[in-house]
C-alpha cells in the first residue's frame, strides 16, 4: 500500500471566479435553502448535501469551495453551483479556473510519539512545541510548503498543501527523519 492509500484528505479548500459581479439578492432567491444577510456577512452561505460541501459566493464574482474531501467534487460542486445560476438566467462563467489554496489530511504513523525526542532531532527552527499550549508539535517543512501536526497518538495532520503530492512527499520526509534518528 502506497503512503497516498493511507492518507486521508479531510477537507479541501478552494476558489474560482463565476463573474464580474453578482447580484447576491438575486441568487439567494436562487438557492433553495442558502443563508444571506448581509448585514452580518458580506456572502452568501450555500450548502449542498451532495457532495457535502459549503460555498461562499461574494458579489465580486469570487466563489470559495470548502468541505470537498477530493478534486473532483470541488469541480462537481462549482458545475452544480454554475448550472443552478445559469437555469435561474443568472450569467456565470463556463468552465472557470479553479485554486486550490489549502489541502488538509490526516496520516497515522502507526507508532506512539515521544514529542519531546522529536522536538529536539528535527530541529528548533521548523518545530513549535508548547505541551501546556497545545498538545501537539508543529512541524514547518520546507519544501514542501506544508505544516505537519505531530501527535503522540503517531496521528499526522497536514495542512497548508496546494497538491495531493505535496502530502504524500511531506509524509515520506518525516517518517524517514524519524526512522533515521530512531523515533519510530
Amino acid at each position: 500500500m502506497s503512503e497516498m492509500e493511507k492518507i486521508t484528505i479531510e477537507n479541501i479548500v478552494a476558489s474560482t471566479s463565476l463573474a464580474e459581479h453578482l447580484d447576491l439578492s438575486k441568487i439567494a432567491l436562487a438557492l433553495e435553502g442558502s443563508e444571506y444577510e448581509p448585514e452580518q456577512f458580506p456572502g452568501l452561505i450555500y450548502r449542498l448535501k451532495e457532495p457535502k460541501t459549503a460555498v461562499l459566493i461574494f458579489r465580486s464574482g469570487k466563489v470559495n469551495c470548502t468541505g470537498a474531501k477530493n478534486l473532483e467534487n470541488v469541480k462537481k460542486t462549482i458545475d452544480i453551483i454554475i448550472e443552478k445560476l445559469k437555469k435561474a438566467s443568472i450569467e456565470v462563467y463556463d468552465n472557470p479556473d479553479i485554486i486550490v489554496h489549502n489541502i488538509v489530511a490526516v496520516y497515522d504513523l502507526e507508532s506512539d510519539l515521544n514529542l519531546t525526542d522529536i522536538a529536539m532531532s528535527l530541529g528548533l527552527e521548523n518545530v513549535e512545541y508548547e505541551p501546556e499550549q497545545f498538545p501537539g508539535l508543529v512541524y514547518r517543512v520546507e519544501e514542501p510548503k506544508v505544516v505537519l501536526l505531530l501527535f503522540g497518538s503517531g496521528k499526522v495532520v497536514c495542512t497548508g498543501a496546494k497538491e495531493e503530492s505535496e502530502i504524500e512527499q511531506a509524509v515520506i520526509k518525516v517518517k524517514k527523519e524519524l526512522q533515521k534518528v530512531g523515533l519510530i
